[in-house]
């Protein structure tokens, strides 16, 4: 969609009545909220995260009793 195309969908937008603008308006805001919530990982992050992948590929997963310690711990 171009920019024109978009600025014409906005334009229309006015003519709704105000109930549907809100909606629209709500959409909108949600949509950009989305966007600017995008979380990007931190070095240290993505190598601990290759890491994990490594050793999954390599067998080494934890067991039953690791993960059940594991969710423990959080509580």
């Amino acid at each position: 969609m171009t920019k024109q195309q978009i600025d014409e969908v906005l334009d229309r937008v006015h003519t709704w009545p105000l109930e549907r603008q809100e909606k629209a308006a709500a959409m909108l805001l949600k949509l950009k909220e989305q966007s600017a919530a995008l979380y990007e990982l931190t070095d240290d992050e993505i190598a601990e995260i290759e890491e994990a992948e490594a050793e999954a590929t390599h067998g080494e997963l934890a067991d039953a009793a690791e993960m059940q310690a594991l969710f423990d711990s959080d509580r």
